[in-house]
């Protein structure tokens, strides 16, 4: 058993309320905005702040506003509109979504869960937020900001563990109120709430509308006692060295030769590994005489 709080209906009341006052005004968050905007937003988000989202959200539905507008459009394109917002597979990965959903759903995002995640490069997350915010199907929405609220709040710990659990996916659903449309406002309203008041490295529990009722605020903010997740520096890694190479493809009009990516990157060695990577995962096409270009 979950060491749920006892007042969890207290705790979703404040939540919602909170957010139905200092919700971002996020562009898609509209109540127009398509399935097909939720879904871009949701995987574009992933890993990503929204602050760096926005334009390039904004940009591709103007370009882009249907999965069959999408489809139709090169996959370099796709890759040059992607511009900075890092892991970049994820651009091939919607165009690959968006040609499933002509091909299988008739140019619509389709609207089960089921069949949301049998498109190309949906994962559990991406399947439940479109299915939460674009069809109100009440699927539990577990991002980290979500993860950690619940664990803090609910389960007194510091953050949650480095990867996600079993015993965390059964906590977020029963920590989810029993009225359709307040699960689905809770699932973005405790989103929002990680984000920006419950943050994982300097958390404003003075801010937060939950703090007399938080399991871990009121134990005293003991520290993570837990497994801790490795990061990786960015600098001189290959993630660094392949955004270098793409960048110069990206401003390039046409093929780019060995010569020029050997200024953007000099280390040979890693330059050369990163563009095999980069071919492997379909992201450049390598040409006679030792050029590259994007995708056709």
């Amino acid at each position: 058993m979950h060491r749920l709080a006892p007042d969890l209906t207290q705790l979703h009341g404040r939540l919602l309320d909170w957010y139905a006052v200092r919700a971002r005004a996020l562009p898609w968050r509209l109540r127009h905005t398509s399935p097909w905007g939720i879904f871009l937003s949701e995987v574009m988000a992933q890993q990503t702040p929204v602050a760096r989202v926005e334009p390039i959200w904004l940009d591709w539905m103007s370009r882009w506003p249907t999965p069959a507008d999408l489809a139709a459009a090169s996959p370099g394109d796709v890759v040059r509109a992607w511009g900075r917002l890092g892991y970049p597979r994820r651009a091939l990965r919607l165009h690959e979504a968006a040609t499933a959903m002509v091909d299988r759903h008739g140019g619509e995002v389709p609207a089960t869960l089921e069949e949301l995640l049998a498109l190309p490069g949906v994962g559990d997350y991406t399947a439940a937020a479109v299915a939460c915010f674009a069809f109100g199907i009440p699927a539990p929405v577990i991002d980290t900001n979500v993860r950690r609220v619940l664990v803090r709040t609910l389960e007194g710990e510091a953050q949650a563990a480095p990867a996600l659990n079993r015993a965390e996916r059964e906590l977020a659903l029963a920590a989810m109120p029993p009225r359709t449309d307040d699960a689905n406002t809770w699932n973005v309203a405790a989103m929002e709430l990680g984000a920006l008041v419950c943050t994982a490295r300097a958390p404003r529990c003075d801010d937060c509308p939950a703090a007399d009722l938080c399991a871990w605020n009121l134990a005293g903010r003991p520290a993570w006692t837990g497994p801790v997740k490795r990061t990786q520096s960015w600098h001189g890694t290959d993630r660094q060295a392949r955004g270098a190479l793409l960048s110069v493809l990206r401003e390039s009009p046409g093929p780019v030769g060995a010569a020029r990516l050997a200024q953007a990157w000099p280390d040979e060695p890693q330059r050369l590994r990163c563009l095999d990577s980069l071919v492997s995962d379909g992201l450049v096409e390598p040409l006679p005489r030792s050029r590259f270009r994007l995708p056709e």
